[in-house]
């Protein structure tokens, strides 16, 4: 009896440390924002401003930033996460703006990000998808921790 259910245990451990992988899924939000404040998306600083602070909701770390401002409007603006990226490209003369929130890891919350961005630009309208990446089972051994 001893032994059945040090092996029910150890079922139960490797259940977990299954689940605690699946939960390092990362997850791609393509979001399209339509009628935007003009200001704030011909705004360089502004935005780099919002990225950061998505990208803290999202738990992400920001390693970088990177940005350019169009003339005579838009900008693009990129941060580079210790668990991927967020990036976001303006066109202020229609109002939209194409985001793309890429966050792998645990205790990742990129819907969070997505909904500040929404706010943010005022935008009276989004569409959004959703993409689960999924790691490759080879690389169970090389997940790495954040800061």
């Amino acid at each position: 009896m001893k032994g059945s259910n040090h092996k029910q245990d150890l079922n139960t451990i490797a259940e977990k440390e299954k689940k605690d992988f699946s939960d390092f899924q990362g997850k791609h939000l393509l979001l399209e924002l339509y009628g935007c404040n003009f200001d704030k998306l011909n705004d360089e600083l502004y935005l780099r401003c919002q990225l950061t602070s998505a990208a803290k909701l999202a738990n992400a770390v920001v390693l970088n930033i990177v940005s350019n401002k169009f003339e005579p409007y838009g900008v693009t603006a990129i941060a580079l996460l210790a668990e991927s990226h967020l990036s976001i490209h303006t066109w202020p003369e229609s109002s939209y703006s194409a985001i793309d929130i890429f966050t792998c890891g645990r205790n990742m919350k990129p819907n969070l990000a997505s909904q500040f961005l929404i706010e943010s630009l005022e935008a009276s309208n989004h569409v959004m998808k959703s993409i689960n990446r999924e790691y490759p089972p080879f690389i169970e051994e090389q997940i790495r921790e954040t800061f």
